[in-house]
């Protein structure tokens, strides 16, 4: 199970939706979150951040650590390790991901109920090109699947 919490940046001009994974991490681990703007000044450290098109998340590491013993994969947990594991990680491909893409999905799914087929194949191809689009972008999640792609 996944818990879903938000958090404002630093400047709180935004928020970003985090997910949890299995409840093993508090909210906690997150020290600070960076939006675009308010990271420009900000000094990247990967030993405790993980950036992510524009968005840098500060980690609590000692908290980390401490909740992270009992894992099974706990070599090394670093701000990478964390977030591309689920463990602390945007709610979907990026910060508003979950709201923007209902909003994006209204009008195909409309189609489920009058043309089916339509819907189907209208549904895969927006998926298709929306993660195409995210990955130029930038955003590590959406990159994911291109990395996979390539080491295999």
């Amino acid at each position: 199970m996944c818990m879903d919490y938000k958090i404002k940046c630093r400047c709180g001009s935004s928020a970003a939706s985090f997910n949890l994974r299995d409840g093993v991490m508090p909210v906690e681990i997150v020290n600070r979150l960076y939006c675009p703007e308010c990271s420009k000044d900000i000094t990247y450290n990967p030993e405790v951040m993980l950036y992510d098109n524009g968005w840098m998340i500060e980690y609590d590491m000692d908290i980390a650590k401490f909740m992270g013993q009992n894992l099974s994969n706990n070599t090394h947990i670093t701000p990478a390790f964390l977030f591309d594991e689920g463990y602390c990680t945007w709610r979907g491909t990026y910060p508003t991901d979950h709201i923007d893409s209902v909003r994006e999905r209204e009008e195909i799914i409309k189609l489920a109920k009058t043309d089916p087929k339509k819907y189907f194949n209208e549904i895969k191809r927006w998926g298709i090109e929306r993660m195409e689009r995210l990955a130029a972008e930038g955003w590590r999640k959406a990159n994911e699947r291109e990395d996979a792609r390539v080491s295999n």
